[in-house]
């Protein structure tokens, strides 16, 4: 039996819900990853230091073990005083949503230079921006491209700003990360490494696939898939994973978000392998995005196997990716 040692895993980017939801969720992701940044966009959102410690206790209550970096919902009303209280209560970054782009977001950013001088707060506190780069206003497939011009002004205006472009889905924001200095770095989530545009509409209707921002084009995927495997450390995993209810995905108005969190490591290795890359898998996983945020690396190893098995059909109420398809790797217990 083929064994595979790794680095406990981080994950820079989830979606654990509130209420009720939450404590399977964080007890699934506690299951596969040792440290997580979660990400702010819940119902009602994390906009304050009381709302990020009480996060930070359902979540602890839930999943005990999990090492946790929060984040905040940012908006143009934040004070000097409101982020630093919210670093002190543990934020390690601020999240930007443009309004209505995803999940949650209606309440977004809607007047993009609105946010500067909280963006100006942020880097001289050292807080990391992470951005949900899409233009509202702007064609569904062409939104991040267009969104790249922000993050352009934002690199160049706040160079000590550490920004992270979050789940990249296009050939043009993998060149402009490459491009930008190194305060600017990009998360990439294991259903992008995967799939197409194809994979949604390409055939029949897959609402499980259905995310933002939507995969695109094969040169696209091939981009990200080039950058995950290249060993620059701007590119680290964030998955992304942003379970919904089957109800809320099978349904005429379904959500977006891909559920990951209990398969994002197998399906890594698979790709990883497949691609004659697993040599670059450690780093993604468990190096680059600690670096990044300036944290410490993980030392915990764990093993993975190469023994098949079936995903379940439904996992904590949600249609999970690779939903009764098999799967080479697993993690030991």
């Amino acid at each position: 039996m083929k064994k595979l040692e790794l680095p406990l895993p981080d994950d820079f980017h989830v979606h654990l819900r509130q209420g009720v939801l939450l404590e399977n969720y964080a007890k699934s992701i506690a299951k596969e990853f040792g440290r997580i940044l979660v990400m702010p966009n819940t119902v009602p959102p994390i906009t304050s230091a009381a709302q990020i410690q009480d996060y930070r206790s359902q979540i602890q209550k839930a999943a005990p073990g999990l090492d946790l970096l929060l984040t905040f919902k940012l908006n143009a009303k934040f004070t000097p005083e409101d982020l630093k209280q919210m670093k002190e209560a543990g934020a390690v970054a601020g999240k930007y949503y443009p309004a209505g782009v995803t999940t949650n977001s209606e309440d977004g950013v809607s007047d993009f230079e609105s946010i500067l001088p909280v963006v100006a707060e942020m880097e001289k506190l050292g807080l990391v921006l992470c951005i949900h780069g899409e233009e509202p206003t702007a064609f569904c497939l062409d939104r991040e491209k267009e969104f790249i011009r922000r993050v352009e002004y934002l690199a160049e205006h706040f160079p000590k700003l550490r920004i992270v472009f979050e789940h990249l889905s296009t050939k043009a924001s993998v060149e402009a990360v490459l491009r930008l200095p190194q305060n600017v770095a990009a998360t990439i989530t294991v259903h992008h490494l995967l799939h197409t545009l194809d994979d949604i509409i390409g055939g029949s209707l897959q609402p499980h696939h259905f995310c933002k921002p939507t995969p695109k084009r094969p040169e696209d995927r091939e981009a990200l898939r080039k950058a995950a495997f290249s060993g620059n450390p701007k590119f680290f995993f964030g998955s992304d994973s942003a379970p919904h209810a089957q109800s809320k995905k099978e349904c005429c108005c379904g959500a977006a978000g891909v559920y990951t969190a209990p398969v994002a490591v197998p399906a890594l290795i698979q790709i990883f392998e497949e691609a004659g890359e697993l040599d670059k898998l450690s780093n993604f996983i468990g190096a680059f995005g600690a670096d990044f945020y300036r944290i410490p690396r993980q030392t915990k190893k764990v093993v993975y196997v190469e023994d098949p098995w079936t995903v379940p059909e439904i996992v904590d109420g949600a249609v999970p990716l690779f939903a009764g398809k098999s799967l080479k790797w697993k993690r030991m217990e």
